[in-house]
């Protein structure tokens, strides 16, 4: 029998219909820690590319400048601080915000209320967190449509369950079910209810904002809160250059009590930044800069995040694109200026434009989740589940991108060079022209030596035909099913719930129902 042959008998003996139906239900089995990144980082900026960005930015702050709307208390902490104040827009003195900025940590813990599932941000680590603020969702069952506080429970539980989402994340899909002014209470307490992963609190309103940080209180205690950082939240920036009252009351929240906050330029290149790189860069660090100053102004050592979210436009229809260079280049430009910065950065996740889960998902996906890992992105949101330029969370797609990104974890493991990696006692056993299928290294290592996807069909086309032609989409959707039906739910202290759900219910009851 030839070694092709015994190789194919070997594959059909490790992938019986018993073997592929366990792995498919995991999900479950492995618990990930946030990755420690072993490979380099692609850093496509030199030195003086990144000092020639650096200066045109603190140039955007000087002589343009950045405006904070409809926040005189932000305006008159700015003019306190040395900033020239023009009506609603400021002007900062060359080094200022820097200078502001060197409070903030490189490297902080998020804690969660299972202390096994909290996570560092910053440094070499990655964090995957899922998919944010899509209002519809999509499965193969029932299609596309709005979503409700089901379905977002639902992936609360989705991204518990699976291995490689350190993170529960925040606006999984919006619940247009529920009232604007309350349904933040029901999210929020779905994260600390059917996870004990950390969690993104509500930035939608400043009120929202300390509601959230009030439940924190509850799970974690006042005093923990105060000194360290439960709840991490985003802000962005109404690019070009605006900041909106909105985003600043939630951010003053949040900063003040020690939390940590995320400052991303919201840009669709062409239309919210240049459409060259290096223009969207200057501009990203320039809005960055002055937000992350400002949280330092709140309370200085406030953790906060360098983030973006860069997208390219059709320049026919003025449509948001995925997965093209020009992004990427910006992620890992924009990874280089948070590292000069000593702060840790957000982009990245996996970004596409398709209306399905279909090949335009995952190459665009992919292109967007493996500069994730190389350009050393800390906290990654969209991570899973992101559909149609953001306005879908998709069952399918969730499962299919937890399976990339547990691939991400191991790959960022990088290559193993002790003993067992080396594998002298393997090849000194086999000698030449034998094979290594039955050799000791082999049987000792065949569990964990690669990788397994849970979605990935991998066997013969007549065994592939025999179990009914099933594309990744059909397998992702039995499997998240399987995942939701085995899900069990983290203990929480009866007298916490108990406080929360009396807190939930006297904020619910204080004013009526707004649905806009």
């Amino acid at each position: 029998m030839s070694d092709t042959q015994e190789g194919a008998r070997a594959r059909r003996r490790g992938g019986g219909k018993e073997a592929r139906r366990e792995r498919r239900k995991g999900g479950q089995q492995t618990v990930l820690r946030n990755i420690e990144r072993r490979v380099p980082l692609y850093e496509p900026l030199d030195e003086a590319g990144v000092a020639l960005i650096e200066a045109n930015a603190d140039k955007i702050l000087e002589e343009i400048g950045i405006e904070f709307r409809e926040d005189a208390e932000a305006l008159s902490m700015w003019k306190a601080a040395g900033a020239d104040v023009r009506g609603e827009r400021v002007h900062f003195p060359r080094g200022l915000c820097r200078d502001l900025i060197a409070t903030a940590p490189s490297v902080f813990t998020q804690h969660a209320r299972n202390p096994e599932r909290s996570v560092t941000i910053g440094g070499n680590a990655t964090v995957f967190a899922p998919v944010y603020g899509p209002p519809f969702v999509h499965d193969l069952d029932n299609g596309r449509r709005y979503a409700t506080i089901e379905d977002f429970r639902n992936f609360v539980k989705l991204a518990y369950v699976a291995p490689a989402m350190h993170h529960s994340g925040g606006t999984l899909c919006e619940p247009v079910d529920l009232p604007v002014n309350k349904r933040h209470y029901d999210m929020v307490y779905s994260h600390i209810k059917y996870s004990d992963k950390p969690f993104m609190g509500s930035v939608t309103h400043p009120r929202r904002a300390a509601d959230s940080v009030a439940m924190a209180k509850l799970v974690f205690g006042d005093d923990f809160v105060d000194e360290n950082c439960v709840l991490i939240n985003l802000i962005n920036a109404n690019s070009p250059m605006v900041f909106d009252s909105t985003m600043l009351g939630a951010l003053k929240v949040y900063a003040r009590a020690g939390q940590a906050s995320v400052l991303s330029p919201f840009i669709l290149a062409g239309a919210m930044s240049p459409v060259t790189v290096a223009g969207t860069l200057t501009q990203i660090l320039a809005e960055v800069l002055a937000g992350a100053a400002f949280a330092q102004l709140c309370r200085p050592g406030a953790p906060v995040v360098f983030g973006t979210f860069a997208s390219s436009i059709s320049m026919q229809s003025g449509a948001p694109t995925f997965g093209t260079p020009e992004p990427a280049l910006v992620l890992y430009g924009a990874a280089q200026l948070a590292r000069r910065l000593g702060l840790p950065f957000r982009s990245g996740g996996s970004l596409c434009g398709s209306k399905v889960a279909d090949a335009q998902a995952s190459y665009e996906s992919a292109q967007t989740l493996l500069p994730t890992l190389l350009g050393g992105v800390n906290f990654a949101l969209h991570s899973a589940g992101w559909l149609e330029g953001g306005l879908v969370s998709s069952y399918e797609k969730f499962i299919m991108d937890a399976d990339q990104c547990a691939m991400m974890q191991r790959f960022a493991e990088g290559i193993d060079l002790s003993d067992n990696g080396q594998a002298l006692d393997a090849i000194a056993e086999v000698g030449p022209g034998s094979h290594y299928l039955g050799c000791a290294h082999t049987q000792a290592n065949f569990e964990t030596a690669f990788y397994r996807s849970p979605v990935a069909d991998n066997n013969s086309y007549e065994q592939w035909l025999a179990e009914g032609e099933k594309r990744a989409d059909e397998r992702a959707n039995t499997l998240w099913k399987q995942w939701l039906k085995d899900y069990e739910a983290p203990s929480l202290d009866p007298g916490i719930d108990e406080a929360l759900t009396e807190f939930i219910a006297k904020g619910k009851a204080a004013e009526p129902d707004a649905f806009t």
